[in-house]
């Protein structure tokens, strides 16, 4: 597996960058989509993978409900293991877990659940930008830009 990764398709190397994206995962998440380009938005990503909530809306109301499930189901499985582990005691610190963290921090059970389906979610979308445009990941990139947003601030002129 690791040989095929390497060799075969080395740009599983790129999705490896971010914590808990093994091998596997980033094997099947581009075998799954095959081309980046085929998806013109990462915010497509997944809906793709059916990692959205179903919607039956009506006049009268617009209930939470289930997500999809459309698509692969072995991709959807290994990002939200990836996410489960992310937000688990042993994560490395990062823009994502922090905001799932976040998330699952707002309420209950169901509110942890859903705060790991939603960190799938943008783990998709995080892998297939990289996937496009070959980047170095970098962990805390919101925290710091924030931070020296705010150094500046308080640097007199």
């Amino acid at each position: 597996m690791i040989r095929l990764t390497k060799e075969v398709y080395p740009e599983t190397q790129v999705l490896q960058q971010v914590d808990r994206v093994g091998p596997h995962t980033a094997l099947r998440f581009i075998l799954t989509i095959e081309d980046p380009s085929r998806i013109e938005r990462s915010r497509d990503v997944g809906g793709y993978l059916g990692l959205t909530p179903k919607r039956k809306q009506s006049g009268k109301g617009d209930p939470e409900m289930r997500i999809t499930k459309a698509g692969d189901n072995e991709v959807r499985r290994h990002l939200v293991q990836c996410a489960q582990q992310m937000l688990g005691p042993f994560g490395k610190d990062s823009d994502l877990r922090r905001w799932g963290l976040e998330l699952a921090a707002r309420g209950g059970k169901t509110t942890k659940k859903k705060a790991v389906i939603a960190v799938a979610r943008k783990l998709a979308v995080l892998l297939h930008t990289l996937w496009r445009t070959g980047e170095v990941y970098e962990p805390l990139r919101n925290a710091n830009r924030t931070a020296k947003k705010q150094g500046a601030a308080a640097v007199p002129a």
